[in-house]
């Protein structure tokens, strides 16, 4: 078990859940736009669409209604979508907007536990106000030395941090859910790595690892508790 180290938590779908909200409006939308035969290649195009957009634009409801509106858009061969049509997109959107935080189960307890022996940090990529209420919301914030919201979770962004903070990387571990932006970029900044696979992960933050012996896959949040 290790002591006295540096834990740097992820949150949407590694503390509470997030990505299956998201998943829920999809289904909504491809219930509109979409026949059953139309439907994969419908989805496809979403997830380009939301690829371009959050490269361009950033991430959180409102690029994701961007996204919606835009596909909606493509659908139509280029008409705009008129104001019914946004509406309806809108009410789509509803359960993402002033909604409850839901903790992945065990996660409070856990890190109480954890709290009293690590140093914990929170770092978590977004829209900065979106992102900071669902912090708030949480009841959990009171848990992290620090918070940290950023655009983009990339091996500058980690290097960043830990020079920031004066980081040991040998001491410094990062726990999340993306392959994309929790594991693979903070090994190539030197971290130490914990992989914790949600089975609703949004299909952007996918990335093979490959064999990678330096990275702790767990099976649940809880099992933190048998490591560190």
């Amino acid at each position: 078990m290790h002591t006295d180290q540096i834990l740097i938590f992820d949150a949407d779908d590694t503390l509470w859940e997030n990505n299956v909200l998201f998943e829920r409006v999809i289904d909504g939308f491809l219930d509109w736009v979409a026949t059953p035969a139309e439907r994969d290649r419908t989805r496809s195009l979403l997830n380009g669409i939301e690829a371009a957009n959050s490269a361009a634009l950033g991430y959180g409801a409102t690029v994701f209604r961007q996204s919606l509106a835009d596909c909606l858009q493509h659908l139509n061969d280029g008409r705009t979508p008129t104001p019914a049509e946004h509406a309806r997109i809108d009410a789509l959107l509803t359960p993402l907007s002033n909604r409850q935080v839901e903790l992945i189960p065990g996660v409070a307890d856990t890190l109480g536990a954890l709290a009293d022996r690590h140093h914990l940090l929170l770092l978590t990529k977004g829209d900065q106000d979106e992102q900071q209420g669902k912090v708030t919301a949480s009841t959990i914030d009171h848990h992290f030395r620090g918070v940290h919201i950023v655009a983009e979770k990339s091996v500058d962004t980690y290097r960043q941090l830990t020079a920031d903070l004066g980081l040991d990387p040998g001491r410094t571990w990062m726990i999340g859910n993306s392959p994309k932006s929790d594991i693979a970029p903070a090994r190539r900044a030197g971290l130490r790595t914990v992989f914790i696979p949600h089975e609703h992960t949004w299909v952007l933050e996918h990335e093979d690892l490959g064999p990678d012996e330096a990275t702790l896959q767990l099976g649940a949040f809880p099992e933190l508790l048998r490591h560190f």
